[in-house]
């Protein structure tokens, strides 16, 4: 903890971020207990069932409110998955995956083996452009 603020340690920091966003759990999550964290979680996860640790309330079609029950949006997410199993589900999966292995990239326990931040924002512009286009 006591350690001095670097880049590198913004740049880890970004990438648990991103395991977050997309996953819908914290690396203190209580299914991370007994030496599973959320990298590793993630990485068992990322080349075949990506979508399984995928946050529901991300393929849920309507917007998460107030008068939205979670288990709703659960529900809807799952008969989201779905159809997507069709058409566009290699779209999206490969874009979660995208996703995914930036957020691995950057939370890399070894700082010298975590992407650069310039690296990171043309990866998440091509992202957006490959995807947004395709969509």
């Amino acid at each position: 903890m006591g350690g001095k603020p670097s880049t590198l340690g913004d740049i880890y920091s970004y990438g648990i971020l991103l395991l977050e966003i997309f996953t819908g759990k914290r690396p203190t999550d209580e299914a991370f207990e007994g030496g599973t964290g959320i990298q590793q979680f993630v990485a068992m996860a990322l080349s075949n069932n990506v979508m399984d640790i995928v946050d529901p309330s991300l393929v849920c079609e309507q917007d998460f409110d107030e008068e939205s029950e979670e288990s709703e949006c659960e529900e809807k997410a799952i008969r989201r998955k779905n159809e997507i199993e069709g058409m566009a589900k290699g779209l999206i999966e490969d874009c979660f995956v995208s996703l995914m292995q930036i957020g691995m990239s950057c939370s890399a326990n070894a700082p010298d083996e975590r992407m650069p931040i310039t690296v990171v924002i043309n990866k998440l512009h091509t992202i957006r452009n490959v995807y947004t286009d395709k969509a």
